[in-house]
């Protein structure tokens, strides 16, 4: 079995398919995010979100950082946290549909349920790296 930290992905391992279109999406989501990041930045600074200059482009690159830890099944755990940490950040209070109206709030809502199945994805995986990483831990025994 691999070690989950630079070795061949386990037979643990959520499918390569399967990672490869998780990550697909969110290495789009990444690279938009570069492409419009003073668009974004203007929006975090709207929203509240402090040293948005900063931290746009700083979890921007961290998910699509965290994105390739899970393709290549390479520090799962901490690939899968990140990604987690992203989307429970950013969702509520960059899309915070509740505030808005009309054609915006739709945007939003769409944008919001799309992030929670994205961090319903991160957590299987983070249970999976887990899993991976008690299997690994037990047969050291």
């Amino acid at each position: 079995m691999g070690d989950g930290a630079g070795s061949e992905p386990d037979s643990e391992a959520p499918s390569l398919l399967g990672r490869s279109l998780y990550g697909g999406v969110l290495a789009y989501m990444a690279v938009d995010g570069f492409k419009s990041n003073d668009k974004r930045v203007e929006i975090a600074e709207e929203k509240g979100v402090p040293m948005p200059e900063v931290a746009v482009p700083f979890v921007t690159g961290m998910l699509f950082v965290a994105n390739l830890g899970i393709v290549l099944w390479k520090l799962p755990r901490a690939a899968a946290g990140a990604i987690a940490v992203f989307f429970l950040g950013t969702t509520p209070a960059i899309h915070d549909f509740w505030n808005m109206e009309g054609q915006e709030r739709h945007g939003n809502k769409i944008n919001f349920l799309k992030n929670l199945a994205l961090l319903g994805g991160a957590l299987v995986f983070l249970d999976a790296a887990d899993r991976d990483a008690k299997d690994r831990s037990d047969g050291d025994d």
